[in-house]
Formats: structure tokens, C-alpha cells, sequence
């Protein structure tokens, strides 16, 4: 798991190296991830990590999210042939309902360190692949607001209990879907605050199941 301390004293260095100062302050930070002083400091303090705002950071800086996350040599970066990515939609919010990724044009490469091929079922499953964000409580403790989980596309059987993104009339959600006896399906949120839904297999479209985010696996 990732420690926000340890990565904010990173940030911080990094900051420093522009030469703009010589102690850099928590908003120096949160100007630098594009967060207001008051996100940055509650998310500090609940230990959340805002994994899209380090990812836009670490592309303008031209900074490997491998050292940053996993203290990955940048040196070996380089000298690896083996670059593994995904895509991943860097606009598109997952949770909290709005937005779709049907199309290719809102989409990006994102860079993956060697130990998520695993997670994601191996080198050759990454053309399966999707990268979301999530925002919103509704799935903590599981999953937290700014975390980016990835979907698998070929997942998306129901009948098996699990995470799954999916689509509604009335947006984009990620929630916890579990087939009842009398065929319908229950709609979980992990956040005990919000109450199950019951809906008809036929009143939402399966995108994909989530089989990892930064730090997990499913």
C-alpha cells in the first residue's frame, strides 16, 4: 500500500529541484497537482492518494510513475524494451454517474509498472483493458474517490458475483453486483451510507468487471 507521507516528501523534492524555492509547502503541492489547498488537505488527512493528479503531474514533469509509486530505478526504465500500457481515459468519472468511453478520442496510454501484469491477466489481456476514474464515496472503504481502476471488457458475465462498471439510464457507476435467487440483482455500495438498489439485468449495460486499482487486486 502507498503512503501518502512518503509520497508528498517525493512531490516535494521534486519541487524543489526548479529551484523556485528552497522549502516547498503543502500548496506549492496542491498547486502543483491542479488541487485546491482544502481537497489537498483532506485527502492528506484521510491518507487518499490522488492517483490522476500525479499521473498529469509526473507526464509534464517527464517523471516515471514507476519511481514515484514503486521507487523503480528511472535508469532501468530506460534500458528496458519491455513497456507495457493500457488505455485509459483520463476525463471520464466513474461512481458518482455522467460520462461514457465508447470512443477512442478521449483516450491516452497509460504506462504500467511490470508487477500489474499479473493483476490484469498477463501481457497478452492488456488489449482488454480500460483505466477509469472513480469519484465519490459510495464504494469506500474498497475503493476511494481519485482512485483509477481498471476494467476488464471481456468480464462481464454477472452471474458472478463481483465489482463491475456498468451503465444506467441515469449515468456511470461502479458498484458491487450480486445475482439474487429470484433473478434480479443487487446493487452494492461498500459505504454502509448507501442503501442497496434491486434492478432488472436488463436495466443495465455490463461494461466490464474491475479486476484492480493502484494497490489492489480483485
Amino acid at each position: 500500500m502507498f503512503a501518502v507521507d512518503e509520497i508528498l516528501i517525493k512531490l516535494k523534492d521534486i519541487l524543489k529541484t526548479d529551484g523556485k524555492t528552497k522549502k516547498v509547502f503543502d500548496k506549492e503541492v496542491a498547486e502543483a497537482l491542479d488541487l485546491t489547498q482544502a481537497n489537498f488537505a483532506t485527502m492528506k488527512n484521510r491518507g487518499k492518494i490522488p492517483y490522476t493528479n500525479i499521473l498529469n503531474f509526473c507526464a509534464k514533469k517527464k517523471i516515471s510513475i514507476n519511481w514515484l509509486l514503486y521507487n523503480q530505478n528511472p535508469n532501468s526504465l530506460i534500458d528496458s524494451t519491455d513497456r507495457y500500457w493500457v488505455k485509459y481515459y483520463p476525463t471520464v468519472n466513474v461512481s458518482a454517474g455522467g460520462g461514457a468511453y465508447d470512443g477512442d478520442e478521449n483516450s491516452e496510454s497509460l504506462e504500467l509498472p511490470d508487477c500489474f501484469l499479473s493483476m490484469l491477466g498477463g501481457k497478452e489481456n492488456l488489449k482488454n483493458i480500460d483505466a477509469i476514474n472513480v469519484i465519490g464515496d459510495s464504494m469506500e472503504p474498497t475503493l476511494n474517490s481519485n482512485n483509477i481502476i481498471f476494467i476488464d471488457k471481456t468480464k462481464n458475465d454477472i452471474n458472478r458475483d463481483g465489482i463491475y462498471a456498468f451503465t444506467t439510464n441515469y449515468g456511470l457507476f461502479v458498484k458491487r453486483v450480486q445475482k439474487r435467487v429470484d433473478g434480479l440483482l443487487d446493487i452494492i455500495s461498500d459505504n454502509k451510507d448507501y442503501p442497496v438498489q434491486v434492478l432488472n439485468k436488463n436495466e443495465l449495460n455490463i461494461l466490464g468487471k474491475v479486476v484492480s486499482s493502484f494497490g489492489k487486486i480483485y
